[in-house]
């Protein structure tokens, strides 16, 4: 890319509002993800259990934990799938961008995400290969968490 698309590019990031559901989607992650939202979240069940007793363990009693749970769990799944989604995607581009300005990269990595299990565990084998060849073995299969690569793609020459 050159110097120009990329400052036009910044430029419109940089002014770029995001959605008002991205916002509440930020805000909902950073909130749920805090200690204290845990913490309140137990003694919300705490205070629930204790008033057992008191309503004669009456199926309002029990109906009201079990629709709450699961209508903040439905929820909440569609949010954070949200902002994790919009992480994951984020990321990709920050790799994608080093991979570009590296040197001695190699193109074929890029966009890995997108392909299917059995591709990305033939370039997992790939790069050990590479890997042991150069002296540096790494871990064996089992004990290292299936990574994200592949073979160059159609248009992708694999050359830097």
């Amino acid at each position: 890319m050159n110097e120009q698309v990329v400052a036009e590019i910044a430029a419109e990031i940089a002014q770029a509002r995001p959605s008002r559901f991205t916002t509440f989607a930020n805000a909902v992650s950073d909130i749920a993800g805090k200690p204290v939202t845990f913490a309140l979240a137990v003694l919300g069940i705490l205070v629930w259990a204790a008033l057992g007793p008191f309503l004669d363990y009456s199926e309002f009693w029990q109906l009201f934990v079990n629709t709450a749970t699961t209508i903040i769990t439905f929820l909440m799944i569609f949010v954070l799938q949200n902002s994790q989604n919009r992480y994951a995607k984020a990321l990709q581009v920050k790799l994608d961008e080093l991979i570009l300005t590296s040197a001695r990269a190699e193109n074929c990595f890029i966009g890995a995400e997108a392909l299917e299990e059995r591709e990305l565990r033939r370039l997992r084998e790939m790069l050990d290969a590479k890997l042991e060849k150069a002296g540096q073995p790494g871990k064996p299969q089992a004990d290292r968490p299936q990574t994200a690569l592949k073979e160059p793609v159609a248009g992708n020459s694999g050359a830097v």
